[in-house]
């Protein structure tokens, strides 16, 4: 009896010392006047955005910091043995407050920005930098998160999946590191964040600042009425008379495209080609160093270039795969790359063109070509794409494959009169999530489409919290007498961010820094990339493609010509991708400090994959923000290795039916909910039945037929 009374107590002592709690951290009182840092008494506790103003955002911040600190040191100063609760699951709920406001914060950076607030980041970021650097360098915290790891006990796979994803950030991140090797990690992070900072805002002032400005209607007589309006209507919008083409793609695109003048189309080409390379905005310098700071920064790790570094969290897993799977695809698609260019180049010939096809004549003689052959242009197509009826296609994809619903909440405060709205529910009308689409361009937006968070998805001391995700794009402007209609191009770009969406909105977890997109970079891309396979499916575009004035359905002769015309230029536009992952490689493999030109460096790394002429004062390297000021370091090539992934999984909706409910809740459950929770090849096996293979992707685009 006495045994086993001794027994109980050394358990209750030990279960005592463990102590599954999260430790409570004495919080600094907040200015609750601050809408950043109040309780949000909204819809799904919403950000307000009506009443956030600029003076908010870096007290806000200050707060923030502070309480993270706080929960931070609550955490280290615990006398409670290490466990994964008191430890792992503490430091996954700490700085909760920060990411909320940094979740509005950065996403106001990129779709309604200002002059103010890309000030208030330059001081901000530093702060943040600082901020990780202190919890990553913590040797006490960094000994009990080391404690948890090599003991962890009986964990789920998701608990383990965090327990692993939390020990690798930190050995990740410079916790192993020696005092003095930590102070030079914080130094140069602290460098870096800053440089990719000011890079992407060099890169937005560069496109802002050049514009076409044309007075003469000889030179838009000829342009279809829609180009005519848009300028017009840029120009209207600036004050000035006669029509205006910007470097935004929905103006520039077009013009390049309609406009016989080689002259005006030159100069815009070299405009846009030449961003930030020399002149007031220039980037040369700034990508030195960032090469060379991250190059420090894979040294100081122990990891021979960043590339290294960095896919040693990728599906792909290290640099030699990257290169092997980037030189296969081009091996397997070069020649075909370069007969497109000599059909649009001979084409161009037998219409006139004089000399050598250049950059700038693509765009009209491929269009051209395309219209000849396949008797298909954005003129004919675009009325069958109004962009109401594409929302209403696209959400009702999304209900045929997921069963869900949206519906427009104006209760829901929105951060610009473009924005709406969607309360988001399943079949069952269980809520998941609050969808924000933004669809026009405007100068305080970022060129491009992106899919973003104000909050994921979580469940904590058994509340679930749902996620708020934004798509932001730049579709073509509606003007006073044409709604707005979307290009082939377009729509397939919806389809795209409403796939990263799907994945954010569908998201299941316990852990927010496990759940939606957070997934390793080369898989991201598959749930946005299968999206497009729908857009050239009959079966589809007839539940709701419809010419805006007439109503007519969309006919089978126009959706025959689209499939028809689907890998027109596929090979060059395949390689053209694969130019882009080539020098992201090439800049990120640098085993040696950078001091060359830049624009000679890109050429010699894109010298493999080029297709078109090279154009000497232009380079892509000094506006590629993906790379440089987007996250995509060593990581653009996951675009190719989605598509790969994409191809394989289409054809299993291809095999069963494009709506087939078996097939969709199968890639519900194993790719949207799951996330980050699992390795993303254990995953895709189990979806798919098999690894997959590049073959799939050849296939698709018609190669070797």
């Amino acid at each position: 009896m006495k045994k086993a009374i001794l027994i109980m107590a050394i358990s209750a002592l030990a279960a005592g010392c463990a102590d599954n709690s999260v430790p409570k951290a004495q919080l600094p009182e907040l200015d609750l006047s601050n809408p950043l840092l109040a309780p949000w008494e909204t819809p799904y506790a919403t950000p307000p955005f009506s009443k956030i103003e600029l003076k908010h955002y870096e007290p806000a911040f200050d707060a923030a910091i502070a309480c993270s600190r706080a929960e931070v040191a609550a955490i280290v100063d615990n006398p409670k043995k290490p466990s994964f609760v008191n430890t792992i699951v503490a430091l996954e709920q700490s700085g909760s407050l920060l990411s909320r406001i940094e979740g509005i914060f950065f996403n106001m950076l990129g779709a309604e920005t200002s002059d103010q607030l890309q000030e208030i980041s330059l001081r901000v970021q530093p702060k943040l930098t600082e901020l990780e650097n202190d919890i990553s360098l913590n040797e006490k915290l960094f000994e009990r998160v080391k404690a948890v790891y090599e003991h962890p006990g009986r964990l789920s796979q998701e608990e383990r999946m965090l327990l692993e994803k939390t020990y690798k950030h930190f050995a990740r991140n410079g916790a192993a590191l020696s005092p003095e090797k930590k102070k030079l990690y914080r130094q140069y992070t602290t460098e870096l964040s800053a440089l990719t900072l000011k890079f992407g805002q060099n890169s937005l002032a560069a496109t802002n600042a050049f514009t076409l400005h044309i007075t003469d209607p000889k030179v838009v007589a000829e342009l279809p009425g829609f180009v005519r309006e848009g300028m017009a209507a840029e120009a209207a919008s600036r004050g000035e008379k006669g029509w205006t083409v910007t470097l935004q793609y929905p103006s520039y695109l077009p013009f390049m495209t309609y406009s016989t003048n080689r002259e005006l189309k030159e100069k815009l080409w070299r405009a846009r080609s030449s961003e930030c390379l020399g002149g007031k905005f220039d980037n040369t310098e700034l990508i030195r160093r960032i090469v060379n700071t991250r190059l420090k920064i894979a040294n100081l790790l122990g990891y021979k270039c960043y590339a290294d570094y960095v896919l040693e969290e990728r599906m792909a897993g290290d640099t030699k795969t990257v290169e092997s799977f980037l030189n296969d695809l081009l091996v397997q698609t070069k020649s075909w790359a370069d007969a497109d260019y000599r059909t649009v180049s001979e084409y161009a010939a037998s219409k006139g063109l004089k000399g050598e096809l250049m950059p700038w004549d693509w765009p009209y003689y491929s269009t051209m070509y395309k219209d000849e052959k396949y008797a298909l242009n954005d003129e004919l197509v675009k009325p069958y794409f109004e962009l109401e009826h594409v929302k209403k296609g696209v959400f009702l994809l999304a209900n045929k494959l997921y069963g869900l619903n949206f519906t427009p909440n104006t209760k829901i405060d929105v951060y610009h009169p473009d924005v709406t709205a969607y309360d988001v529910t399943d079949r069952d009308g269980r809520f998941l999530a609050v969808l924000y689409l933004d669809f026009f361009p405007r100068a305080s937006k970022t060129a491009g489409a992106w899919m973003t968070e104000f909050r994921g998805a979580k469940i904590v001391n058994g509340k679930e919290t749902r996620p708020l995700v934004s798509l932001v794009m730049n579709f073509t402007k509606p003007t006073a007498t044409t709604p707005s209609l979307l290009t082939f191009d377009e729509f397939n770009t919806f389809l795209h961010e409403f796939g990263h969406s799907l994945h954010g909105m569908l998201g299941k977890g316990h852990y927010e820094s496990l759940t939606g997109t957070n997934v390793y970079r080369d898989f991201v891309e598959l749930p946005s990339q299968i999206m497009e396979n729908w857009a050239t499916e009959k079966e589809y575009l007839d539940l709701w493609a419809v010419h805006y004035q007439t109503g007519e359905k969309i006919p089978a002769e126009i959706v025959d010509r689209i499939v028809a015309a689907q890998n027109y230029l596929a090979a060059y536009l395949h390689v053209r991708q694969l130019s882009f992952g080539f020098t992201d490689m090439a800049w990120h493999t640098l085993t040696e400090p950078f001091g060359e030109d830049v624009e000679q460096f890109e050429v010699r790394a894109m010298a493999p994959t080029q297709v078109l002429p090279v154009v000497e004062g232009t380079a892509t390297s000094p506006s590629f923000g993906h790379i440089f000021s987007g996250g995509y370091a060593a990581g653009y090539y996951g675009y190719k290795w989605a598509e790969v992934l994409d191809a394989d999984a289409f054809s299993l909706f291809k095999e069963k039916g494009i709506f087939n409910e078996e097939v969709a809740e199968s890639f519900r459950k194993n790719i949207l909910e799951k996330g980050g929770t699992e390795h993303p090849m254990d995953l895709y096996v189990r979806f798919r039945g098999h690894k997959p293979d590049s073959r799939a992707l050849i296939e698709r685009m018609g190669l070797g037929k």
